[in-house]
C-alpha cells in the first residue's frame, strides 16, 4: 500500500481512451469509502464530459485540458453535522479519488475550484445554493510512464513532543 501512495504523481495529460462508466463508479465508491467527520459524508460529485467538460474547463481555468472526463468534488453544506467540516472530508475524497485512479492505471489531478467561479459554475450545471464546488478532478489513461520520483519524506518536518 505505501507503494501506492508513494508513486502517485499529478498527471495533467491523457491520450483520448475513454474512461469507462465501471472505472468512474469505482472511483466514486473509493471516494464515499473516504473518512468523513461524524460520518456526516457531506459530500456530492458530478461527473462531466464532453461539451459540459469543456464549458466548466472554461470557466475553472486552472484545470488541465484534454481529460476525457472529471469528477466536481462539491461539499453539501446541509449534509454538515461538524460545521465547517465537509471540506475537510472532501479533501478525504478527493486523494482516495487520486488513489484508486492510480492503481487502477489511471491518471488524474486535483484542481482547485475558487470561490469566484461558483456563479459561473452553478449556472452551467444547476446545483442547488447548498452545494459549493471542492476540486475539479480530471482522469485519463496517460500519455506516457508516470514521472519516477524519491520519497518526500523529510525528517526536519518531524517535531516530537513539541517544536
Amino acid at each position: 500500500m505505501l507503494k501506492l501512495i508513494l508513486t502517485r504523481r499529478s498527471i495533467r495529460e491523457w491520450n483520448s481512451k475513454p474512461v469507462s462508466d465501471v472505472e468512474i463508479r469505482h472511483l466514486l465508491e473509493a471516494a464515499m469509502n473516504a473518512p468523513s467527520a461524524m460520518n456526516e459524508q457531506a459530500w456530492q460529485f458530478i461527473i462531466l464530459r464532453g461539451e459540459v467538460l469543456e464549458k466548466v474547463n472554461a470557466v475553472n481555468s486552472n484545470t488541465p485540458k484534454g481529460a476525457p472526463v472529471a469528477i466536481l468534488v462539491c461539499q453539501d453544506i446541509k449534509a454538515e453535522k461538524a460545521v465547517g467540516c465537509s471540506s475537510q472530508d472532501c479533501a478525504a475524497a478527493v486523494e482516495n479519488i487520486l488513489l484508486a485512479a492510480h492503481a487502477a492505471g489511471l491518471g488524474a489531478v486535483w484542481t482547485a475550484v475558487f470561490k469566484t467561479n461558483f456563479k459561473s459554475l452553478r449556472q452551467i450545471l444547476n446545483f442547488p445554493e447548498d452545494i459549493h464546488p471542492f476540486a475539479i478532478v480530471p482522469i485519463g489513461h496517460p500519455t506516457g510512464p508516470v514521472p519516477q520520483v524519491e520519497s518526500r519524506f523529510d525528517a526536519t518536518k518531524v517535531h516530537v513532543q513539541a517544536w
